[in-house]
């Protein structure tokens, strides 16, 4: 376990909720492209989730990049597992797999 406070930070926001994006921005107003279209895929599927605007905390914005050993944002977690970054969530996502992970995970997700 680190002991890096964002670290620790970052590792408690996973944790708290069962589907957290870490996006540049927020869902209503996302600051980027990627971003926008993870809070698009999510909404689709009908997923309640929390966000965390990396924007506003620079120590969040790097940490989370060293938490999931991943480079870029925005990065899903469901159930404090990391799902991946838009390009997944994408593949994801039309294949059925994402819906799939979302039900069989027990997050609220309409068909």
């Amino acid at each position: 376990m680190s002991t890096d406070p964002d670290q620790i930070r970052i590792a408690e926001l996973v944790q708290k909720s069962d589907v957290v994006l870490f996006m540049k921005g927020s869902p209503l107003f996302p600051q980027c492209g990627f971003s926008s279209r993870a809070v698009a895929i999510l909404n689709h599927l009908g997923a309640e989730f929390d966000s965390v605007d990396v924007l506003q905390d620079q120590g969040v914005r790097q940490g989370i990049k060293q938490f999931s050993d991943w480079p870029t944002i925005p990065q899903l977690y469901v159930k404090g597992e990391f799902v991946g970054g838009s390009d997944i969530m994408m593949e994801m996502y039309e294949s059925g797999e994402l819906a799939a992970l979302l039900t069989e995970q027990g997050v609220t997700a309409e068909k």
